[in-house]
């Protein structure tokens, strides 16, 4: 692909969000928030399932649920030492997580030439992160600030969109991406529907931190592929203490 060929591998962060929804349950929300979602989840309830039972799927809306860790990944010398360094921010305080990720891109990709890159990131993630850092009252960075701009002003990138070619008819995830070009997934960890359990459950917040690195992983192997260049290998990539 000839855009990414153009690209200052430097200047994209990529990025994957783990959320949870807002409350442990749908007994704690009060009951104004108890109808809200009521009314959300209308069109998914069945004669056997009702609302409440459907609590957990409120992590994937902005307005119920909350992101708990960003993780992110930064590639540098390519294409001949080709390493992969790795940051995660995560907490129970979801302000400060997002604080401090807005901080990041203020800093350090704030230019034209700066990039963000997640898997699916324009339906899910920057639009995610950008409705949370406004109910915090935050500043929106540069890179996550969109009114106004024309389609192809906004200069973000996205790996399932790349993957599609303009077919827009079904989504395709990173797993299968993954398993397609023969990318290493791990296959002892949690998945993203164990998320919320591990956090309000579990308590295991680092378990969680793990699982998301590994898919910033995967979305860098993969972007490489898209790119046909080789992947990283295993000794350069380097993970955070956590």
């Amino acid at each position: 692909m000839q855009i990414l060929s153009q690209l200052d591998l430097n200047k994209v962060l990529f990025l994957d969000i783990e959320t949870v929804p807002a409350t442990p349950s749908y007994s704690h929300l009060n009951s104004d928030w108890q109808s809200l979602w009521d009314k959300k989840a209308k069109s998914l309830v069945t004669e056997n399932i009702t609302a409440a039972d459907l609590y957990d799927r409120s992590a994937i809306y902005a307005e119920f649920g909350k992101v708990i860790c960003i993780g992110v990944g930064i590639i540098t010398g390519f294409p001949h030492q080709t390493s992969l360094r790795l940051k995660s921010i995560a907490g129970d305080d979801e302000k400060l997580i997002l604080k401090e990720f807005s901080d990041l891109l203020k800093v350090y990709f704030s230019t034209d030439k700066s990039r963000l890159c997640a898997h699916n990131g324009k339906e899910f993630d920057f639009p995610f992160l950008s409705r949370r850092m406004l109910v915090h009252g935050l500043t929106l960075p540069y890179l996550l600030d969109t009114a106004g701009k024309k389609p192809w002003e906004i200069n973000n990138l996205d790996t399932m969109e790349l993957w599609k070619f303009g077919d827009y008819k079904s989504f395709t995830s990173l797993n299968l991406l993954a398993h397609l070009f023969g990318i290493p997934t791990p296959k002892d960890d949690i998945d993203g529907s164990q998320v919320a359990d591990v956090y309000y459950r579990n308590n295991d917040l680092p378990r969680i931190e793990k699982y998301c690195l590994k898919d910033v992983i995967t979305l860098c192997q993969l972007f490489l592929k898209l790119m046909n260049q080789p992947a990283i290998p295993e000794d350069r990539i380097i993970l955070p203490k956590i």
